[in-house]
């Protein structure tokens, strides 16, 4: 049986290397649109690549604030809520991390989120749903799964690579666009023989969106595996986290204000739907993963 160590290190470099797989698909489909448009042009690549970064670090700059105005979410105040700020004041201070904002989504839904660009910038937020029906145990294991995904990270990488696969889908699209247009077929790549290289850079300009987005949602699945195996770490506890499992297998996960955009940033898959294109992996497979764990 593996430890929850093992599971740790084999998760981190599947997402690494996923993430240089999107960065690749970034800079191929920048080139593939430069070339189509201006030929084989340096500076038109330069440019591109400068406006794309500005677009990447403006979204996601405001990428906390917007998931979580589109998640309906409200402050969880102690008042209100103490079991749950006590649970994630815990384990936070298990975690060697500053106790991230805490809130809560008004959803019968079983599910829960964590999002920010670093742990002093983090948020958490948990449905009514979920804290209607968990135990400790088992609301201990989804917090120290979503607070894991704040120490490994996992909030920054995603919103990175969201963010740069919407990317790559504007600049395909506006470079299909260009071929209809006939901007592509004016361009100097092809009078200088570069009519195969045209053809390439088309292809790639079709195929980048789709391979960037089964990326992601190999990404999604790779980091929901690590942060289960570090919540676990946290706990020493895999039943707690196994039976929140369980129990949002039976009783659902959707949540009403998810969308396409947010929804690997929740606990389990949000949306309705089978799991082919799941930003999730099967619950089942993580319940039995937790289950074979040892400490």
């Amino acid at each position: 049986m593996a430890s929850f160590y093992d599971d740790i290190a084999a998760n981190k470099r599947n997402s690494y290397l996923l993430i240089i797989a999107v960065l690749i698909s970034v800079f191929a489909v920048l080139y593939a649109f430069t070339y189509l448009w201006l030929g084989d042009s340096f500076s038109g690549f330069a440019i591109s690549a400068v406006l794309a970064i500005a677009y990447i670090s403006i979204t996601y700059s405001f990428s906390s604030q917007i998931v979580l105005s589109l998640s309906g979410a409200r402050e969880a105040r102690k008042n209100e809520f103490p079991y749950l700020v006590n649970v994630v004041e815990g384990l936070s201070l298990a975690a060697g991390l500053p106790t991230p904002k805490i809130y809560v989504i008004d959803d019968a839904g079983m599910n829960a989120f964590a999002t920010g660009t670093s742990p002093e910038h983090a948020s958490v937020a948990f449905t009514t749903g979920l804290l209607n029906a968990m135990n400790r145990a088992e609301l201990e294991g989804v917090a120290a799964h979503e607070i894991s995904h704040i120490k490994n990270l996992d909030s920054r990488m995603g919103t990175l690579v969201v963010v740069m696969v919407g990317l790559i889908a504007l600049i395909s699209e506006f470079g299909m666009r260009s071929m209809f247009w006939g901007r592509g077929q004016s361009g100097g790549g092809r009078d200088r023989g570069g009519g195969l290289m045209m053809l390439f850079a088309l292809v790639i300009i079709i195929l980048a969106p789709i391979a960037a987005q089964l990326v992601r949602l190999a990404l999604s699945r790779q980091r929901e595996y690590l942060a289960d195996a570090s919540g676990v770490q946290l706990t020493r506890y895999p039943p707690g986290l196994a039976s929140a499992l369980e129990k949002i297998k039976k009783g659902g996960a959707y949540v009403k204000a998810a969308n396409d955009t947010t929804a690997s940033l929740y606990f389990a898959n949000p949306l309705s739907g089978g799991q082919l294109f799941s930003t999730h992996p099967p619950i089942e497979d993580r319940i039995r993963r937790l289950k074979e764990m040892k400490g």
